[in-house]
């Protein structure tokens, strides 16, 4: 008789929601073109990091609809482990999110996730899917704006990531059209003092510090005071700064065409995880998040114009070159 090996466990589970994504070519008032696939920050990153070569485990709930199928097969097919994964029995659908082109490259993003599946996220999802070997727990702020459970689950999570030694990454990820900032604070507060860790733009700062009215440098000495490892601060088209104990390091951002930014920090988280995984110096984490955010703005879509890791090398030909 012979057995099977056991599934190697995941370098880094991310915990979230992923919804199906219609993007419309137009203003969706006149009845544009639309094209389904798949958003999540959290699936986002998963996906990133598994073109990069790391075995990555995305954990949520999906509906037992063909939207949820659709999750399933596109994160599996992207080499993902949804193993862990649930999918609602309580007839709760999937969420869903429509993008609409507005004028130039601004977008408007309408999200239909009240009372969905992934809102439905409990403790008993996650923390059986947290092992000892898993380097890294991926959390957003976004998850916990869903509902009470899922907040609650996200802390859990945490917490147990944390007696387990592995470390927690949270990126703030403020959505204020999910929860105003005085609910945030309150959330993301005591789920930010778990985070080994942190990565927010400047005005998500004082979402996650005790004094919100301290200025940027301030509000990241407190967070490495709290025990917060790295702080890392992204700056858009100007960059990132990263924080440590040892000292602040800053990159400028890579130059590219722009033709969507939509998923550009979720590139750029996925990158710098990937640098960690790879025990890479400050600059090279910086730089390869910096080249995987790069990827995301120059393509359309998410997640689907995501680097492997052969495609990194490719920011550094020059422009116009032609691969024969």
């Amino acid at each position: 008789m012979t057995t099977s090996p056991a599934t190697p466990v995941p370098e880094v589970v991310t915990v979230g929601e992923a919804m199906a994504a219609l993007r419309a070519t137009g203003p969706i008032r006149l009845a544009p073109p639309m094209e389904l696939s798949i958003a999540g920050a959290e699936s986002n990153v998963a996906i990133c990091l598994a073109r990069l070569g790391h075995r990555t485990a995305w954990i949520g709930r999906v509906g037992a609809d063909p939207f949820g199928a659709l999750i399933l097969r596109t994160l599996r097919a992207e080499g993902v482990d949804t193993t862990h994964t649930r999918t609602d029995i309580q007839g709760r659908p999937t969420g869903l999110l429509v993008r609409e082109d507005a004028i130039g490259d601004l977008a408007a993003v309408h999200y239909y996730r009240d009372r969905s599946a992934g809102s439905a996220l409990h403790p008993d999802d996650v923390l059986p899917a947290l092992h000892p070997g898993t380097r890294i727990l991926h959390l957003t702020g976004i998850t916990p704006a869903l509902s009470p459970t899922a907040a609650r689950t996200a802390l859990a999570a945490a917490a147990h990531a944390r007696h387990l030694g592995t470390t927690v990454c949270l990126d703030v990820n403020h959505r204020a059209r999910l929860w105003t900032h005085q609910q945030a604070r309150q959330v993301l507060l005591p789920l930010a003092r778990h985070a080994d860790l942190l990565i927010a733009s400047a005005d998500e700062l004082h979402l996650v510090t005790d004094d919100p009215a301290h200025d940027e440098d301030h509000a990241i000495a407190g967070l490495l005071a709290q025990g917060t490892r790295e702080v890392v601060i992204t700056r858009g088209g100007d960059g990132a700064t990263l924080t440590t104990a040892d000292g602040t390091h800053h990159t400028p951002a890579r130059r590219v065409p722009v033709v969507d930014v939509i998923g550009a920090g979720d590139a750029f988280v996925a990158g710098y995880l990937s640098g960690v995984l790879d025990n890479l110096t400050t600059e090279q984490r910086l730089h390869r998040a910096t080249a995987t955010a790069a990827f995301a703005v120059a393509t359309r879509g998410d997640w689907e114009g995501l680097p492997t890791r052969t495609d990194l090398a490719l920011l550094d030909t020059p422009a116009g070159t032609t691969l024969r």
